[in-house]
């Protein structure tokens, strides 16, 4: 297997590559801090900023339909989901935490576009500023993910997704 070209502090490289950030609004500062970290780790795979797209959804239930409504544009080789999902009260969390991230797999699997997965879900509002914090940056993660798999998929071709 080839090996892909290595960006900064060991990361992909994908200069060149277009990225899409789709981030779920409902707790909107720890959206924000998620996004910061997707664009850092970006920067980090050599992608400019002109080059990467912010999109935002109401919640993490819509970031499924999100990130197949975007693939199908063909305008980005790789996406990051991001988002918080805090337990409450009802089953609400399990609902939306296990369909988002099921409907972001599928569509992963579906069209073949790597979509980093940085949907936190925590027990709590505390636990969610920890795992957005730059220390345990959950979307910089997120978006080395997609970075990397895009290096793993690059030029593997794609049904209906452009070369």
């Amino acid at each position: 297997m080839k090996r892909a070209s290595q960006g900064r502090r060991g990361t992909a490289d994908c200069t060149g590559k277009t990225f899409a950030i789709v981030a779920a609004r409902f707790y909107a500062d720890l959206a924000d801090r998620l996004v910061e970290g997707a664009k850092r780790a970006l920067r980090d795979c050599n992608v400019s900023d002109a080059s990467v797209s912010r999109f935002d959804v109401p919640g993490c239930f819509e970031l499924p339909l999100a990130c197949q409504n975007l693939i199908a544009t063909e305008r980005f080789d790789a996406l990051v989901a991001l988002g918080v999902v805090v337990r409450g009260e009802t089953p609400h969390f399990d609902l939306v935490a296990g369909q988002c991230a099921r409907g972001i797999m599928e569509v992963q699997l579906a069209t073949g576009v790597p979509i980093g997965f940085g949907v936190v879900t925590t027990e709590n509002l505390a636990q969610a500023e920890e795992r957005v914090d730059p220390k345990g940056d959950k979307g910089y993660a997120a978006a080395i993910a997609a970075a990397t798999l895009l290096g793993i998929t690059g030029g593997v071709p794609r049904a209906g997704f452009r070369s």
